[in-house]
């Protein structure tokens, strides 16, 4: 399988696989201005050859510039890593995390890491401990595990901490924290101002604009998207209208 690396002089005509046919909505356009600026700073994506038959992709940064709520300076930090449809249980990914490792030790870092979960759109525990990876921390809440894979003895990974602190200077209504590393947000968002003003409750967004502010700011180690009601932690993922009544009805 042939990979394809997306950078700046190319962006335009392979684009980023999410959401390809809604290129001019503002949440894709968002991801490309945002891709635009984290090119210069070393972020590399891997797209899977269509020609061959392949749907899948992953895109990694360094770790000072990494958009998730951690510490991870010296370490290539994967963001995302998708495969899809028929391309899955075929090894594409293993091959996708490969180029990546290979990457890393080509710059001389001090490992790979990533963000996993098993309650939003990031890769699984179980399957980077199948590529060699270990969990460094884990989440309070346990559902946040960080994953490295070290090249040497180095100081591992940690979460930027202090979550509940930071949800907690937002009590009123609703705050959504929001990035444009993923094209769903802007519609995700939307969907909380929505329900935020058929109920007449106080909406507010605080929009992430650097990795510093995501580590800084952010309520949830997820880092690209989270949700505060009344100054606790509602969610970090996609919600629709149903689970954000549900949710702020059983009184969380």
């Amino acid at each position: 399988m042939k990979l394809i690396k997306v950078d700046a002089s190319n962006v335009d005509k392979y684009g980023f696989f999410c959401r390809m046919s809604k290129m001019k909505t503002k949440g894709n356009q968002d991801k490309m201005n945002w891709l635009t600026d984290r090119f210069k700073e070393g972020l590399v994506m891997q797209l899977l050859d269509l020609k061959d038959g392949g749907r899948g992709y992953i895109e990694y940064i360094p770790g000072e510039y990494c958009w998730r709520a951690i510490n991870a300076d010296g370490y290539m930090v994967i963001h995302c890593l998708w495969v899809v449809g028929k391309s899955q249980n075929k090894g594409y990914g293993k091959l996708l995390i490969e180029k990546c490792i290979a990457d890393a030790k080509q710059q001389k870092m001090k490992g790979v890491a990533m963000l996993t979960s098993e309650k939003t759109w990031l890769a699984k525990k179980g399957f980077l401990e199948k590529m060699g990876f270990e969990s460094v921390s884990e989440s309070d809440d346990k559902v946040f595990n960080i994953m490295v894979l070290p090249f040497d003895k180095s100081d591992k990974p940690t979460f930027s901490g202090n979550f509940e602190k930071k949800a907690a200077a937002y009590k009123d209504g609703f705050t959504v924290f929001m990035t444009h590393q993923c094209p769903y947000i802007d519609d995700a968002a939307k969907v909380v101002e929505e329900y935020a003003r058929k109920k007449g409750l106080p909406f507010k967004t605080v929009e992430l604009t650097s990795a510093k502010e995501v580590r800084e700011l952010c309520p949830s180690p997820y880092g690209t998207f989270s949700i505060v009601y009344n100054g606790k932690l509602l969610s970090y993922t996609y919600l629709l209208e149903k689970d954000l009544d549900e949710l702020v009805s059983g009184g969380r």
